[in-house]
């Protein structure tokens, strides 16, 4: 029976050269839920833009201001974290896309 190798020895299988990135991708098409904030409630805490897993929080002097639905995956973590529940997830479809894309327009 033949030994196994070290870690050392083993040949990588595979290298990334020009790895994907979300910031250049558009990656929001296939969600089946939108986020959308009520601003007048917002405490512009924070911590939905800190939990995003996909950076869709868009943020102009320490203050939400809209929310990146290109990149927005659906996944309602956001509406979960918000201390005062002013996240809420809503169906998502391409006839109402731009009556959802959610923007502070105090910003």
């Amino acid at each position: 029976m033949s030994e196994k190798p070290f870690w050392q020895q083993i040949q990588p299988g595979g290298i990334g050269v020009n790895p994907g990135s979300t910031a250049r991708v558009q990656t929001g098409d296939w969600r089946t839920e939108v986020p959308v904030v009520d601003f007048e409630r917002c405490t512009h805490c924070m911590i939905c833009w800190v939990d995003c897993p996909d950076a869709s929080f868009n943020v102009a002097d320490k203050k939400l201001i809209s929310v990146d639905l290109n990149h927005c995956k659906g996944c309602g973590i956001c509406a979960q974290v918000c201390p005062v529940k002013c996240i809420e997830m809503v169906p998502d479809s391409a006839a109402d896309r731009e009556d959802t894309t959610t923007e502070n327009g105090a910003g």
